[in-house]
């Protein structure tokens, strides 16, 4: 097929418009010019030791209090810190890592950096530069004393020439007509620079052969030939191939070391980070390697996957690929894709850590931890270590896919500003009996506890029933027919009389303490319409029936919380996608289409729903406790504000997960002035002070192979401060009630169902199919044997922390309690003898009850 060449061109024209106006990310340090970057550096005044250690030669001692020592090499950037108390030494880069026997290239220079900078090109990919190689090397690293402690500065990348600055390819014709040009000197050059291909007759660029004198010969070439920006695009258009720029790749950021108390303070200011305009940054990780285990250490890394996991060192599990996951989840509008996602449990916690034999090093994310991301490996893939670390978004990218003549083209569109945040890690080193998971989540307890992010603990005199969680499904849409014509109606499935006859036969099964969340009770069923107003679903009950139903759980001392959805909404009356839904960086509405259980991907032959630009949130709130005020139901279920963190990427007008996260907390801290109980499904970190109750908190993890055990670290973090549950059991992937009832003991965590009253049938051929055996009758007698199981041994520790966790041996844990009540759970099919007794198959021991 011929290609007309003015058209191509014309693409090839529009490709530098589009990548200019949609990338457009001026440097964060100021600037909106690429060119008033500093490519000059003038290192500063040698750092001069307070003090020195003999473990730490080469490195100057520049800070001290009562608990650390910080220790800085000036010439690598390479920190220490000494905790006084254990004597141990933690250091951010391996002790010999240049003599690593795995690592090699641009791997083992990272194992000597302390940040490494991940950047795109024009064309969208991506690449790295680390402090080592990119600055350490030309001696362009700077140290300034800070209070309580150091600055460091780099300057990454040299403004040099290079292979880049050459075109990937020329045609015959153009090799031969630059050539002509040329004197012999400059044809010798340019053969030495390129080779023919033989088959496509077209000279490629030849790498290998451009270096030192050899490079800078061609560069010389070209210039003498008189070779343009026009020509270079031409070539492109013609020959179908990408080019970076040549522009330098200059950039800057720095690093700043603090000791605050027993705590190491590591932050990166986002006013720090400078980057040429066509390279913009995309993420920044920084302490990869502090505290890393090498291959004869033991020791576990623990990451803060669902409910907490870890992985242990040296594990040799390399087959599998490394441990990444976002933080708070994905951003819906970055990741809206077809595939099923399901599976995954998000990651609630900002906080990380490695533990080795008696010394623990735990990373606190304080600022940035919306658009942070956990990784961890192990020793043997890149190299010879055991590391987790985080890395943190600055410039995020979509791509936009251009139609020419029959041809698409894809491009990258990028954020217009970088994150409004700085990044910031709190360490601190744990010993001893802390220097364990369960020490670590204690830890993390008490910050929240003393930086208000937790709510007050209930402390309760004597024993009460465990609560049981119940979700009760109102109604749905279905499509029905009436004289051959299809339209959407809502189905009832539980009104607010039918409601009440499940409630009376629990009480008669003796099932107290009933917290009920009550679901598709307005505005059009369960995927219900915007919440700006109230309007209560007549296939339930109406207005009258809720207020007759409020005034009944009342009575019968039921907890009512009625089910809302904030984030995600759907189309209707008050609501325009094109003005009110967050924005993809395709510039696009962000939809959300049901799944499809049989395919296990998105149907886009439904409706979709959307994501609420977050500066919509607080509106739509305060709307909504205005509709709900005169009701009085003493509380409210959250489906998502406690559960999702999504972006809003409209053209002039963007709003970053950083930005998302300070909406959502005033969304429910105008909730919470209504004096409501809020219980929400999920629990990021950052709600935990508005929250009374958590549903569908993580009971596992992802499931990731590299991940060798799952621990209860969300749950001790949050146990006695607020009331939690998993998912509904008889929704869950438990296979049997007995590991669902294990798993309670163990996790200290309440019993929840999800039910309808009408027969399941009634959900067929509907979006609810996942709701096929949810009818109460089916689950009631169950329900209340579980129920009683449980609340036997949670009644005597309800509002108690977890103050331990271990496991005793393959697949037996023990969990102790605040009070002193302990369970030790059996999850194998044969019993076991621990502790001097025996503990029968899928059974339990408890112990330690108060006289």
């Amino acid at each position: 097929m011929v290609i007309d060449r003015k058209v191509l061109l014309h693409v090839c024209f529009l490709v530098t418009i589009i990548l200019v106006g949609c990338s457009e990310p001026t440097t964060i340090g100021g600037t909106d010019d690429s060119d008033e970057i500093d490519m000059e550096f003038t290192p500063g005044e040698p750092l001069q030791a307070a003090f020195s250690d003999d473990r730490l030669t080469g490195m100057k001692g520049i800070a001290e209090n009562d608990h650390l020592q910080l220790f800085v090499d000036d010439q690598t950037g390479a920190i220490a810190v000494h905790n006084k108390q254990s004597g141990k030494i933690w250091r951010s880069n391996p002790e010999n890592w240049d003599q690593d026997p795995i690592a090699s290239g641009e791997n083992q220079a990272l194992l000597g950096s302390q940040m490494q900078l991940e950047f795109y090109n024009n064309f969208g990919q991506r690449n790295a530069i680390n402090t080592f190689s990119g600055s350490v090397v030309h001696e362009q690293i700077k140290f300034e004393e800070i209070t309580n402690g150091v600055r460091v500065s780099y300057l990454f990348g040299k403004a040099q020439r290079g292979a880049n600055d050459l075109p990937l390819m020329l045609s015959e014709d153009r090799f031969e007509e630059l050539s002509s040009r040329l004197d012999s000197t400059g044809q010798r050059a340019l053969m030495i620079a390129y080779r023919q291909n033989s088959e496509t007759s077209v000279y490629e660029r030849n790498d290998n052969a451009l270096s030192g004198l050899q490079l800078e010969r061609a560069l010389q070439a070209f210039e003498d030939a008189g070779y343009t920006e026009e020509d270079l695009a031409q070539d492109m258009a013609e020959l179908n191939f990408t080019q970076e720029s040549a522009e330098a790749r200059i950039f800057r950021a720095s690093m700043e070391y603090t000791l605050d108390d027993n705590n190491l303070v590591v932050n990166v200011p986002v006013s720090s980070i400078e980057y040429p305009e066509n390279f913009p940054v995309n993420r920044v990780s920084f302490m990869n390697f502090f505290g890393a285990g090498g291959a004869e250490d033991e020791g576990s890394l623990f990451v803060p996957d669902g409910s907490g996991a870890l992985i242990h060192f040296n594990s040799g599990k390399t087959q599998y690929p490394s441990y990444r996951q976002y933080i708070y989840g994905s951003d819906l509008t970055l990741s809206v894709t077809d595939d099923s996602n399901s599976s995954e449990e998000k990651v609630r916690l900002p906080v990380f850590g490695i533990i080795q034999e008696s010394e623990a090093l735990f990373g606190i994310i304080e600022e940035g931890a919306s658009v942070a991301r956990i990784n961890a490996d192990i020793n043997g893939r890149l190299n010879s270590y055991n590391y987790v670390y985080p890395s943190f978004y600055v410039i995020n990218k979509g791509d936009v896919t251009l139609n020419a003549n029959e041809q698409q083209r894809t491009l990258p569109r990028f954020q217009e500003d970088p994150m409004r945040t700085d990044f910031t890690v709190r360490y601190a080193f744990l010993s001893g009996e802390d220097a364990s998971y369960y020490g670590m989540a204690g830890y993390y307890q008490d910050y929240l506890v003393q930086n208000n992010g937790l709510p007050e603990r209930q402390v309760v005199s004597e024993a009460q029933d465990t609560p049981f969680y119940l979700q009760l499904v109102g109604s749905i849409s279905k499509r029905k027919h009436f004289a051959g014509i299809p339209y959407q109606a809502l189905e009832p499935l539980t009104t607010f009389e039918q409601a009440e006859s499940i409630i009376n036969q629990m009480q008669e099964r003796d099932i107290s303490n009933i917290k009920l969340n009550y679901t598709g009770w307005f505005n059009g069923g369960v995927n219900h319409k915007i919440p700006d107003n109230i309007s209560v679903d007549n296939a339930v009950g109406g207005s009258r029936g809720l207020r007759d139903f409020v005034t009944f759980t009342e009575e019968e001392g039921i907890e009512l919380f009625p089910n809302v959805s904030i984030l995600t909404v759907n189309s209707g009356k008050g609501f325009r996608e094109s003005k009110k839904a967050s924005r993809t960086l395709r510039g696009l509405p962000a939809e959300l289409y049901p799944m499809d259980l049989t395919l296990d991907r998105r149907d886009r032959s439904k409706s979709p729903t959307y994501i609420l630009s977050p500066k919509f949130v607080g509106d739509y709130t305060e709307k909504m406790l205005k509709g709900l005020r005169s009701y009085e139901t003493g509380g409210i279920s959250l489906r998502d504000l406690a559960d999702q963190l999504n972006s809003d990427y409209r053209r002039n007008n963007q709003i970053h997960r950083t930005e998302s996260e300070s909406f959502s907390q005033q969304a429910l801290e105008k909730i919470r002035k209504e004096n409501l109980n809020i219980m929400a499904d999920g629990g990021n970190a950052y709600t935990f002070p508005y929250l009374s109750h958590i549903t569908n908190a993580p009971l596992s993890d992802t499931g990731y192979k590299i991940v060798d055990e799952v621990i209860p670290f969300y749950q001790i973090v949050i146990r006695g401060f607020i009331d939690y549950t998993g998912e509904p059991y008889n929704l869950s992937n438990f296979l049997d009630a007995r590991q669902y009832v294990l798993r309670s003991l163990e996790y200290g965590s309440n019993v929840y169902f999800k039910w309808i009253y009408e027969p399941n049938y009634k959900v067929k051929d509907t979006n609810f199919n996942h709701l096929y055996a949810v009818n109460y009758e089916l689950w009631i007698d169950q329900a209340t044997e579980i129920y009683h199981e449980i609340n036997e041994f949670l009644s005597k520790v309800k509002n108690e922390p977890i103050i331990r966790h271990e496991k005793l041996g393959e697949g037996v844990y023990k969990t102790v309690y605040n009070n002193g009540v302990y369970v030790i759970v059996n999850y194998n099919r044969y019993s076991v003898t621990v502790e001097g007794k025996t503990v029968e198959a899928q059974g339990y021991m408890t112990g330690g009850e108060a006289q």
